[in-house]
């Protein structure tokens, strides 16, 4: 009964999400770094609108999530994109307010990532999970290329504010996973598409579509502060293409999938909901906006015509049968 009662309540608030989840920046390609490109609100974010798992911070003011329902080892736990995603949040309230104790506030999240990282020659700065995901089947400590890129955006922000070499190189060195596979303690999935950049890292690949472009922004934004770095403009442009390959099996015909997972113990369908369906319309409308690929445009145009109520409660019946399937309900 928990379950279905959370489950429920996740329901009801997707169907009081705002339609466009973000605004969107204006200025995605300036050297100089302000506003991600999605401009997340402080307010709303620390309040769990946007982060619902956002449960309490720590003396630093960096937030602590309450786990999923279905983790059972742990209550709480450092979440490194939820982390980036606050970090942002704040830095846009001082890019508002120019305030010192907005900055240096900010800056606390950039310390945070450079101090946690896991460092190995082989595969750069890492930010783990410390948390199994049983949805996915995640190693305890797991990688992410979501995470990556909040690390990326965070710490080039930081780098651009204080003028510390450290930052930069740390970025730097979190390129490094984007190149190796996950089998190998990387962050990609090498695919029919293309490579793949992974929200979830598992032992068969995810494919989440959201974590994917996501990851795509801290790479872009590395090229905006080092546009002479081959190696994130590779990662970048071929990210790109995965996407354009990728999306028509995203397409469900009334609705778009929240990923592609194919595992045996994954549902064969997992729809996206109607909170991530319209966050996929606002993603590919600024990916638009960031290449002017018309591939973008008309699928954004697509699953955001798609979002209607009949549509929504057909999703919804294909919705709960996967949440069944994964223990959820």
């Amino acid at each position: 009964m928990k379950k279905v009662l959370f489950m429920l309540k996740k329901m009801i608030a997707d169907f009081k999400s705002p339609k466009q989840r973000y605004p969107i920046v204006k200025d995605m390609h300036s050297s100089t770094l302000g506003d991600y490109y999605f401009v997340f609100n402080e307010n709303r974010v620390s309040a769990g609108k946007d982060q619902a798992l956002i449960n309490k911070f720590d003396e630093n003011g960096i937030p602590i999530n309450k786990t999923y329902i279905d983790v059972k080892d742990k209550d709480f736990v450092y979440f490194p994109i939820s982390i980036g995603q606050m970090g942002l949040a704040i830095f846009n309230t001082y890019l508002n307010t120019k305030s010192e104790n907005d900055k240096n506030r900010f800056l606390k999240f950039a310390e945070w990532f450079y101090t946690n990282a896991e460092i190995s020659e082989n595969l750069g700065a890492r930010w783990l999970t410390e948390v199994k995901l049983p949805a996915y089947r995640t190693p305890e400590n797991w990688q992410s290329a979501f995470s990556q890129s909040r690390g990326i955006s965070i710490l080039l922000r930081a780098y651009q504010l204080t003028g510390k070499e450290e930052y930069a190189k740390m970025a730097e060195k979190a390129l490094i996973s984007f190149t190796k596979p996950v089998s190998e303690g990387g962050v990609t999935s090498f695919t029919q598409w293309g490579p793949f950049y992974e929200e979830y890292t598992s032992s068969v690949p995810t494919l989440v579509l959201n974590g994917k472009i996501f990851a795509l922004c801290g790479l872009y934004d590395f090229i905006r502060v080092f546009p002479e770095n081959e190696l994130a403009r590779k990662l970048y442009d071929e990210g790109i293409e995965t996407i354009k390959n990728c999306l028509p099996a995203y397409d469900m015909g009334f609705w778009s999938r929240y990923n592609l997972c194919e595992a045996s113990w994954y549902p064969k369908i997992d729809p996206a909901t109607i909170s991530y369906q319209k966050l996929h319309v606002t993603q590919l409308k600024m990916l638009h906006q960031l290449t002017d690929e018309k591939i973008f445009k008309d699928y954004m145009l697509k699953f955001d015509k798609q979002n209607t109520l009949f549509n929504a409660f057909r999703m919804y019946f294909i919705k709960f049968r996967a949440l069944r399937k994964l223990g959820r309900l």
